[in-house]
C-alpha cells in the first residue's frame, strides 16, 4: 500500500508523552509540512505558534482546561504532558479561515505521525483567542487582532501504544446517482 495512505489510516491521537523534547529537525519537518496545507484560494491565512517552554505550556493547559464544556479534574492536563504545543490561528478576514486552519491542523498531525512523532489535536483555541487575554497575547506576539484560534496540536514522543482504530461506521460513504 502507498505509504501516505498507510500513514493516514494508522495515525492515532496520542494522549501520553515521554518527558523528552522532539528534535529541532523533527519540529522543522512537521512545521514545514503544515505550511503546505491547502488553503482557500492559496491565501495561506493561518499562522502556527510554537511553544516549547514547559511553564508556558502549563499556563496554556490551565487556560485551555477552563474552557472545557464540563468540569475537568484540576490535575487533568488537556495537553497530556506533551513537550511541544502548536497553536494554529487564522485570519478571520479571509472567508475560509476556519477551513484553512483545520487543514493545517490535519496536515500537522499526519506529518508528525509520518516521522514517528505522537500528536493530538486539541480544541478550545477559538475560546482562548476570542477572550481579552487572547487578544492581548496576539498583540504581544505582533499578530493582528483579526486572527482567531482554530486549534492546538501537541507533539512529543509517545509513552503509550497507539490505540486500535474504531470500526468505521457502515454509512460513512453515501453515493448519489
Amino acid at each position: 500500500m502507498n505509504q501516505t495512505i498507510e500513514d493516514l489510516k494508522t495515525r492515532r491521537s496520542i494522549r501520553k508523552f515521554k518527558d523528552e523534547q522532539i528534535s529541532d529537525e523533527e519540529l522543522k519537518t512537521i512545521l514545514e509540512a503544515g505550511t503546505y496545507a491547502p488553503t482557500g484560494r492559496g491565501l495561506q491565512s493561518p499562522k502556527i505558534v510554537v511553544i516549547q517552554n514547559p511553564e508556558t505550556i502549563k499556563e496554556f493547559s490551565v487556560w485551555n482546561r477552563s474552557y472545557f464544556p464540563m468540569e475537568m479534574p484540576e490535575d487533568m492536563d488537556p495537553f497530556y504532558g506533551a513537550p511541544t504545543l502548536l497553536i494554529v490561528l487564522a485570519d478571520s478576514e479571509v472567508p475560509t479561515w476556519k477551513e484553512d486552519g483545520s487543514s493545517v491542523l490535519a496536515v500537522l498531525v499526519n506529518a508528525a505521525h509520518a516521522i514517528g512523532i505522537g500528536s493530538c489535536w486539541i480544541h478550545r483555541a477559538y475560546d482562548e483567542f476570542s477572550s481579552k487575554k487572547g487578544k492581548e497575547l496576539l498583540k504581544e506576539w505582533g499578530i493582528p487582532e483579526s486572527y482567531e484560534g482554530v486549534g492546538h496540536v501537541v507533539l512529543g514522543h509517545p509513552d503509550m501504544e497507539a490505540p486500535e482504530p474504531l470500526a468505521r461506521k457502515e454509512d460513512y460513504i453515501h453515493y448519489v446517482d
